[in-house]
Order: C-alpha cells, then structure tokens, then sequence
C-alpha cells in the first residue's frame, strides 16, 4: 500500500479518537461512534484496495491521488425539542412545551482526508472527514416566557463519496454523499446518533499540489424526536501528494529535434571596380625624307604616314591632334623658327583637305630645337627636318583596381 493510502487510513482512524481527547472526555455515546468508524475503517481500506486493484492505469490528473485538507468557516446550527428531555445537561421542559433555538452562527473547523480516482470524464473519491461546531443556543418557552437559554455544540465524522465533474483544468464543482455519525455536546449531549452526510462543493486548483474549496455541508439527528440540524459552511485548503495534470489536454506530439541547416556561407564580398583612365599617345614622325632642304613642301611619301593620322580622327572625332613642326641648323634661328612653323602648317592643311576639322589640330614650330640626330653630317640633318604629329586616345578601358 502507498505512502498516501496508509496516510489515508490513518486519518480515518485518528480523527475521531483525537477529537474525543480534545474534548476532554470519552462519552459512551463517544464509545459507540468510535465503534461504528473502527468497522467504516475497515471497509475503507477494502474499498481503498480494490479501487486502486480496478483503477490502476497510472493516471495522475487534477483534483486525483492522495490528499489532506482544512476547513474553517460557521455552522447555522438549529436545535428542536419535542420531548421532555432535551438532553442529558438537564434542559427539561414538559410535553406541553415546544422549545427551538434561534439562529446560531458558530464557528466551524475540519479536516478531511481522502484519496481520489478518474473515472472517464469525472472524479471519484473516498472522503473521510471531521468537524467541530461551535456553540449554539436553545431556550424553553412557556407561553411568551423564555426561561432560559443552554449552549449547546456538536463533533461530526463522515465517510462517503467524493463525486466531480472538473470543468476545466483547475476548476470541479462536486457532490458529497456518505453515512456519518452526529454527536451534540454542550445541553445537546444527549443527541448521537448515524445518519446520512451530504454537501455541495466547488474546488479551485491554485499549484500543482494545492486547491482551495468552498463547501456546505448537512447532517443531522434525531433520538426522542429531538432534532439537531446542522449546516455548516467553509472554506478549506486541500494538498495533494501527487502533483495534478490536467486531464483534457490531448497528449503532444512528440517533438524530434532536428539539427539546423548549415548557414549559406557568407558571399564573398564584392570587389570595388575603380575605372581608370589609360591615355595612349600614338606619334607619328614625317622624318627629313619629307621634306627637302629649306621648304616645307610635302611630297608623295608623306601619304602613307598620313593617312595613319586621318584614320585615327575618323575613330576618335573628339581626340585632338598636336603637330610640332622642326629644322636643321642650317641658316639663321629667327628663319628656322619660321621655317618650322610652315612645315607644321602645311601637315595641317594636308589633314583638313582629307576631311579632319580644322579646329582639334593645332600647329607650332620649334626650330632648331630639340634635335633627335647630329647636324653635323648630312644624314643627321635629314633627320632633324621632321615633323612629329601626337594625337593622344582617351579611353575608359575595364581595367579593375582592386583595394
């Protein structure tokens, strides 16, 4: 048997023998009630047993297993005498007399103790619970004369069924039904007796192992056709050792892990592109064999070079072109520097009559300037009588610059 089991079995044994000695004294009426719940022990620890034997699925849900709960709250207690004697404390009163106590709120404690089920959708349990009720009062009346009142109070002990409907998760209005026993004390200790114990109740789960619940309660007796009714109603807390899982919640699936894609590899990141501008300069020289000694006359030789230069302007129309014209150093400087100029001059009109605009070439003579050979023989002043004509091509060519 479970640790719970035996706890339960042990409250319905102790709560009524614990509330006797707490009131001091072992009554008759006592003895027999602590006989009828030693056989209601017995056959709670059968019932105990066979339901967890019918009932052992493993099944742990709200508001199910072993618990233990208290209860305080007020009893409306009511007390009615039909006969003589109203109870051993001598409240006598005579046939021809009716007493009824006024309304009596006393103070109520209890505790319970029990061990629960599912059942399909509902709950089912054992309950076995104790109550100590306050005083109440009662007084006889003869005629519109109150003689007196008497206090009078009660111990209840019950055994029944704990019936619930949950209607979520962590709420369960439920029903209590069971046979218990009702003793007065007080000027009603002459009222015990058996009798049926029913209740109504609501139940709140706050953690996993707690609830809180509100109840009413009844039960009552009566012997001689004296009558005492109690009502009680409380507010209790209740632990169970199981920890509560909700019930309606269909199992999840099980979750399979599964490993992350690998992230993309960072592209790599763009080259930055720097264009660049690629100036070329394509020279052309018309050399001395162009041009005879002191003239600046083309002859027929100078085609072939020249028609380089007219191509190049019909491909680049925006490029412009540089004609520098020079001498030996025969003769004055003043007239060589004249000389040049001329020699330029006539490379130009040469291009514009073969369609090149007028305005992109541009002329200048140097003179004696800058030989490229010694003008000290005739070969090297054949050479220094040249005209050098520079175009320059701008392109954006795709040349990357990396940084």
């Amino acid at each position: 048997m479970t640790f719970q089991k035996k706890l339960l079995v042990l409250a319905l044994m102790g709560l009524p023998v614990g509330s006797a000695f707490a009131d001091g004294v072992l009554s008759s009426a006592e003895s027999d009630a602590k006989g009828v719940v030693k056989d209601v022990e017995t056959g709670a620890k059968d019932v105990v047993q066979g339901m967890d034997n019918m009932l052992d699925d493993g099944y742990s849900g709200p508001f199910t297993g072993a618990y233990l709960g208290l209860k305080t709250g007020i009893n409306d207690s009511k007390m009615q005498v039909g006969n003589a004697t109203a109870g051993t404390a001598g409240a006598a009163v005579t046939n021809n007399q009716q007493t009824n106590s006024p309304q009596n709120y006393g103070a109520a404690i209890g505790a319970e103790a029990g061990y629960a089920w599912k059942v399909g959708s509902t709950v089912l349990g054992l309950d076995a619970a104790y109550g100590y009720n306050g005083s109440g009062r009662f007084g006889s009346l003869s005629g519109n004369t109150t003689s007196g009142y008497n206090s009078y109070g009660s111990h209840d002990y019950a055994l029944g069924l704990k019936f619930g409907i949950p209607v979520s998760d962590v709420l369960m209005p439920y029903a209590k039904l069971g046979y218990g026993r009702l003793m007065g004390t007080g000027a009603a200790s002459g009222l015990a007796g058996n009798g049926l114990n029913g209740g109504l109740g609501v139940e709140y789960l706050v953690a996993p192992h707690w609830s809180v619940a509100g109840e009413w309660n009844n039960m009552s007796t009566t012997v001689n056709s004296n009558t005492l009714n109690n009502n009680t109603y409380t507010i209790g807390v209740n632990y169970y050792f199981s920890a509560a899982k909700p019930h309606h919640v269909a199992a999840a699936a099980p979750v399979v892990a599964q490993a992350a894609p690998e992230p993309a590899p960072a592209p790599a990141p763009a080259p930055v592109d720097r264009w660049r501008v690629i100036t070329e300069e394509k020279p052309v020289s018309l050399d001395g064999a162009n041009f005879k000694t002191n003239s600046a006359v083309l002859n027929k030789m100078a085609d072939e070079k020249l028609g380089q230069v007219v191509d190049f302007s019909k491909r680049y129309p925006e490029a412009d072109i540089q004609v520098d014209g020079y001498t030996d150093n025969v003769g004055s400087k003043p007239y060589n520097q004249k000389l040049s100029q001329r020699r330029a001059d006539a490379v130009k009109s040469y291009l514009v009559k073969k369609g090149v605009d007028g305005s992109r070439i541009h002329t200048k003579g140097h003179g004696m300037e800058d030989p490229i050979a010694s003008n000290k023989t005739a070969e090297g002043r054949a050479q220094n009588r040249h005209v050098e004509v520079h175009y320059t091509v701008r392109e954006e060519k795709k040349v990357r610059v990396q940084n």
